[in-house]
Order: structure tokens, then sequence, then C-alpha cells
């Protein structure tokens, strides 16, 4: 089976580099299209039947393999599915306005790589041992560096990129030192080892070295600081199938941990703890700083850390919930938290989609120099407006039920007694956190799509092609299903939950499902309400004429964009909160108090949070350091380079003898 595979694979690679240059995309949607059509085939009869092992092989060091799906593993292979196939079909319109500035090998190179993240993510949540996770794992982060790579020719995009594989890197170095602990203690390194392993002496150290190796690719606090740097470098369908699926491979290994602690244990109530307190430190940075954000993608780079944060804030209060001997609210908590990590794969690879299409025509994401999109693009203002509202959890939408769940775990702890300290305190963040996101995506959406255009660029703007409107419609079409059917969606979700969780579904289908209902009805209510208004708002000015004038100016008679909100006087009250753990990046000048009649200029400025500075100091003196000794080696003779080969082969020879390899 394992050949068949990587015969498969090469064959995909050959077919890429062979298609014609503006037929690459076409080459790379049908082997996306048949992954996708598979992981969902393979979704829906692991839903149907529960786990089922794929193919196994042996190898040298940890013995026997296999690849196999559950329930858990199905509802991320779905999660990719989707996210992938927009993306590869998104891909085709933004990546037309490269051709011609790259050679035919750049596409191919470029499309491979999207072909290899794809399939090394299914192989992630497919791979039940060590060593077939951490191949997959590895995989995964080469082929995302290379695909952030695209603009190579670009200062900044070398900088995240080689920032990005890095910290991957030192995370790596976490799930491989926590595999190999696993394996000394229980000869085997699969995800089914670990359960025995947490029945032993002293099992919180591996979990806190699993963790951080996940919290690191998931955008944790403070292993965030790759992040906000990798996704305005990268294109755009990159940092949508990267922000929207990547990070929650992060998410799929905390879960898979949490899976294998036993239920009121004073172990999982620990864990409870330790990953409740990350959510709400990481959703609480994430938003605050995506709100002070005036670059588009930056603020939704630190979005997708404050809905990582969300995520873990449900998964805190299932573990504690469990713990505390409550399956209600363990299933509520573990039932949000899976959903929202479905919703917000659905939403951010919209706003990524979307903008990517302001990129392409504006060829800046910086806020202030936009305004007035929405009259010049009228389906993606209408679009990203949709997924602003998702990501705001407003009704009728999906976010809201995600985090109704998450919510709802939280005061069955209050009411029942069962922790209530940590309960309110998940209560106070979360609904900080929802207040902040509502002012954040405003501000994003009042400066960028609404009032006047600030550039001529804005001006002369278009539409962008149909590839593009349709490839954002895919996750529309899923969000507004869960937004409207609530009551249908939640049932692969309990399904998941009790899974994870051992614990009965029906207890929080019989809980839930009444306000899941009621939350439908008044959905279509309320969207049968809006289509009604609007009806009576055309029919009663179909008799009359409507004239256009200028809108009141407070005393002023020639307004102009300069009046306008930006994204910093818009988040000017917000700053004084971040401001101690920000630094900023000004370019340009303010205007001077004493300037009567103020020259021509400009300004721009970014803030930066100060873990990136304090983190990112030490590693790029330990890269000078490497590549200092490294340069070293390199002597230009032949002998040394054999002597280095030899010393190599005969040191994994001594290790193998000892017994150590």
């Amino acid at each position: 089976m394992l050949f068949y595979v990587l015969l498969a694979a090469i064959v995909a690679i050959v077919a890429i580099f062979l298609t014609p240059e503006r037929k690459k995309v076409w080459t790379a949607t049908a082997i996306v299209s048949l992954l996708a059509v598979g992981a969902i085939a393979l979704a829906v009869y692991a839903f149907s039947v529960g786990e089922v092992k794929l193919f196994s092989f042996r190898t040298a060091i940890f013995g026997y393999e296999y690849f196999a799906v559950d329930r858990l593993s199905a509802l991320f292979l779905l999660i990719i599915a989707i996210a992938s196939v927009a993306t590869v079909i998104y891909s085709r319109g933004y990546l037309a306005g490269y051709f011609g500035r790259y050679s035919s090998a750049h596409f191919s190179l470029h499309y491979t790589a999207l072909v290899a993240l794809v399939a090394s993510m299914m192989c992630v949540v497919l791979a039940s041992g060590g060593f077939s996770f951490l191949f997959s794992w590895e995989l995964m982060t080469i082929a995302s560096f290379i695909l952030i790579l695209f603009e190579a020719n670009r200062q900044e995009t070398r900088r995240a990129a080689l920032n990005y594989l890095v910290m991957m890197h030192i995370g790596f170095m976490f799930l491989v030192a926590g595999f190999v602990m696993l394996f000394n203690a229980t000869h085997s390194s699969s995800f089914d080892a670990i359960e025995y392993y947490f029945k032993l002496g002293n099992p919180l150290p591996l979990f806190v070295v699993l963790f951080v190796g996940f919290g690191m690719k998931a955008g944790l606090f403070p292993m965030h600081i790759w992040l906000p740097e990798a996704h305005p470098a990268a294109p755009s369908h990159v940092s949508a199938i990267m922000s929207g699926v990547m990070i929650k491979t992060g998410i799929y290994g905390v879960v898979r941990l949490m899976q294998a602690i036993d239920a009121n244990t004073e172990l999982l109530y620990t864990i409870g703890l330790i990953v409740l307190l990350s959510g709400i430190v990481t959703g609480l940075w994430g938003v605050i700083f995506a709100a002070m954000q005036n670059d588009v993608k930056r603020l939704l780079a630190y979005s997708s850390i404050e809905n990582i944060g969300v995520i873990l804030i449900g998964l805190g209060i299932a573990a504690v919930g469990h713990a505390a001997g409550s399956d209600l609210i363990g299933m509520c908590g573990m039932c949000g938290a899976l959903l929202h990590t479905v919703n917000h794969s659905l939403f951010k690879t919209m706003l990524f989609f979307g903008a990517g299409n302001i990129y392409s025509k504006m060829h800046t994401t910086t806020m202030n120099r936009m305004g007035g999109i929405a009259k010049h693009m009228p389906l993606t203002a209408a679009l990203m407006a949709f997924a602003v509202a998702a990501i705001c959890a407003l009704p009728p939408l999906n976010g809201f039920v995600s985090e109704l769940f998450i919510y709802i775990g939280m005061f069955n702890g209050i009411s029942d007694g069962h922790e209530v300290l940590y309960s309110v305190a998940g209560i106070i963040a979360l609904s900080l956190i929802g207040g902040i996101v509502v002012l954040a995506f405003t501000k994003l959406y009042g400066v960028v799509f609404l009032g006047s255009p600030r550039s001529h660029e804005v001006a002369e703007t278009q539409e962008v092609d149909g590839c593009r409107i349709g490839a954002m419609a895919i996750p529309a079409a899923f969000i507004l299903f869960i937004g409207l059917f609530p009551q249908y969606a939640i049932l692969p979700i309990a399904r998941v939950a009790e899974a994870v969780t051992a614990s009965d579904n029906t207890m929080v289908i019989d809980h839930m499902m009444p306000t899941l209902q009621t939350m439908s009805l008044i959905s279509w209510i309320l969207i049968a309400v809006i289509v009604a208004l609007f009806l009576l708002k055309r029919r009663a000015q179909r008799s009359r004429t409507i004239t256009e004038g200028p809108t009141w100016g407070c005393g002023f008679t020639a307004l102009n964009t300069k009046m306008q909100y930006t994204g910093e006087s818009f988040s000017e009250g917000l700053e004084n909160i971040g401001k101690p753990f920000m630094k900023d990046t000004v370019d340009g000048r303010t205007i001077d108090k004493n300037e009567i009649f103020p020259t021509r200029h400009s300004y721009d400025i970014r803030h930066k949070d100060k873990v990136d500075s304090l983190l990112g100091r030490w590693w790029m003196a330990l890269m000078h350091r490497i590549n200092e000794y490294t340069m070293r080696l390199r002597t230009g003779r032949v002998n040394s380079y054999i002597t280095f080969a030899l010393a190599f082969l005969a040191t994994v020879l001594v290790l193998t003898l000892l017994g150590i390899m």
C-alpha cells in the first residue's frame, strides 16, 4: 500500500510540472478534489461504523505503524477537504496576476507544495504512530514554508518564512522529545500508548512537552510570534489554508492528548486548568492586538490567535467539567470547541479570500489607503460582511452557535456549583473577547469598505473574477447551513465529542435540542422579516422620486476623505491598554501642531507585540552563530566531506549497538 501511495505522489508531481503554466491550477484542482472526495468518503464511513484501519507498515525504530480514521480524524478530514478545494479554486484567479513575473517552474513548485500541504494535513490526522505522524508533520511544515516563499524576492517574505521555519522546528523538537519519552516508557509511539503512559507515575511532563509542540503550530501564546508575520507575507490563498486549517492540526493534537486521559482524575483537572488559562491569555492577547492593527492581513492573523484561544477555553471547560463529574459541562464545552474549530476554518478562509481580492486590486493591505470599496466591489463586500458577521458570533450564523455551547457549559458550571470560579473567569474572558472582536471587525469593514475612496486605485478598481467569488461562496454555504440548521449540524459534532470524552451524547442533545430548534425558527423568522421589509421598501419607492444630496457635515461644506475615520483613530482608546505590550514601527511623520498649512505627507504605523521582539532576538543570534560554525565545515575538500559522512555512519552504528537507536 505504501508503494502505491508513493507512486501516486510521484505521478501527481510529474503531472503538475508537465502541465502548461496557465493550466497547472486545473491539474492541482483535480488532484486536490480527488483527495477531498476520498477524505469525505472516509469521514462518512468512520462516522457510521467507527474506527477503520487503512494500512500498516514497519519502521526501523518505532516498529509497526498504521494509518486509521476515527470520528475525530473524520471531522478534521472534512475541514481539510472543504477548505483545500476552495483554496485551490481561489488560487486560479489570484495567481493570474503573477503570470509573466515568474517562471513556469515557480508555479509548478507552488502547486506541488499546495498539494503536498493538503496531503500531509490529511496524513497528520490519519497517522496513529509516532514516526508516521512526525514525518507527516514535518512534510506539512516544509510544504507551507515553500508556499510562504512564493514572493521570495521580497525581504519581508524571506524573513517571515525563516521565522516560521525556525519556530516550527522548535515545536517539532518538542514533539520528537515527547514521542521519544513515550517510546522509552511503553515501547510504543502510537497515540494509543499515550493512554497507558498517563496511567503511569508523573504523566504531566509528557503532556506539557507535547502541548508546547502542538501549541507552536496552533499559535498559542507566547508561541504565536510566527503567525502575524507569516500570514501577511504569504499569498492570500496560502494564508487562508494555513489559518483556516493548518493551525487546527495543533488543536487536533491537543484533543488527542485529552482523549487519552481518564475522566474524574486529578490529571484531567490539572490539564483542564492549564488549557483553560492558556486559552484565556491567548484569546485576550490575540483580540487586543487584532483590534489595533491597521493592516488587513495582520488583523486577520491576530484574530486567528484569538479564535485558538476561544477553542482552548472550550476544551479547558470540557476537561474541568469531566474531572468534576459533570458530563453535561464537559460535553457542552467539547461540542462548542469542536464546532468552533469547524466554524473558524469556514469564516477565516472567507476573510483571507476577501483580503486577497482587495490586495490583488489595490496592491496593498493597509486600511488607511482604502475606503469605499463596497461601491466598486459589491460581491466581495457582501461576502466579507457575511464573514464578518459570522466571526463576530452574530445570529443567525455559525459563530453564534459554537460560542453558545461554550457559554452554556460555563453557565451550567455555575448553576451546578462545579468549579464556579473557573466558569466565571471563562465567561468574563469570552465576553471581553467577543466585545473586542466586534470592535476589530467593525473597524475592518467600516474603514475598508465604507465611506469614500482614499486613493485613485480604489476609485478605479473593479470586481474580481468569478472563480474567486465562487471560492468564497463555498464556505459561505456551510456557514449559513450551520447557522440556520444548528440542530442538524450539532449531531455529528456530538458524536465526535462522545468519542473523545467517552460520555453519552444523548445528554447534551436532549439538553440543547429545544434551544437549537428555537434558534433555527427565530433565524428563519428574522430572514423572512428582513426580506419582507426589503420588498415593502422597493414597492414604496416605485412611485417616489429619489434624489441624492450631500450628507450633513457638521457645518463643513467641503468634506474630504481626511475627515473619515482611519484604522488608527478607530481603535485609539484601546491602544492605551495594549501600549505596554507593543512596539510601534512608524513610516512617515505626523502633522506638527505648529503647521497651520500642513504639507503633503504620508504616515503609517504598525503595532507589533513585544513578545515578537523578545523571542526573536535569541533565535536570530542563534542562526547567525550556527551559520558561522557551519561555514567552517565547508572546506571545499572532498576528503573532508567523506570524513564527515563516515563519522556520521560510525555514530549511527555505535548508537545502534548500544541499543540507543
